[in-house]
């Protein structure tokens, strides 16, 4: 049996204002081969875009891997870890009883991700001198003063129906 390529991922999100501008960046690693991935979004939130990195870097792989996550939001991370996400999912997306899980949208679509890759999410202090999650930072925040930002479809619906 072959095993599973193992990819590392790091991801950051970045948001001036929030919710406002924001971007996310991902640099992927796989031996010898690096891939940045980066996009600017007009109007979102920082936990968007810190959900929508892992997303884009577990997207750019084209088959099943054994993938290293590393994000400097503990958001991400403890969702997915500690088994927040997919409670949410089976509760209808509710918190609890009366509160309903923020960014739906996006937890469900990485955890059908989570479902294709086997994948060990790591939180690495942000800001602390790590160069890759210093990479992803920059990306981030380079991406959200592009001249065209895209707009998050999931957020915008959102603010402008709720």
């Amino acid at each position: 049996m072959e095993s599973k390529k193992h990819v590392v991922i790091y991801t950051d999100g970045a948001c001036t204002g929030n919710p406002g501008l924001g971007g996310y960046g991902v640099v992927l690693i796989y031996g010898e081969h690096r891939r940045e991935l980066s996009e600017g979004y007009r109007l979102t939130t920082n936990n968007r875009m810190e959900l929508l990195g892992p997303i884009r870097g577990l997207e750019a792989l084209n088959q099943s891997c054994k993938v290293t996550l590393y994000s400097d939001s503990q958001y991400v991370v403890e969702g997915i870890e500690k088994g927040w996400a997919k409670r949410w999912r089976k509760n209808g997306w509710m918190r609890n009883k009366r509160e309903r899980a923020v960014n739906p949208d996006l937890w469900g679509w990485l955890l059908q991700l989570c479902d294709i890759h086997e994948i060990e999410f790591r939180w690495v202090r942000g800001h602390a001198g790590d160069p890759e999650n210093e990479r992803c930072d920059h990306l981030a925040v380079q991406a959200s003063r592009e001249k065209f930002l895209l707009t998050d479809e999931g957020y915008e619906s959102l603010s402008v129906s709720g």
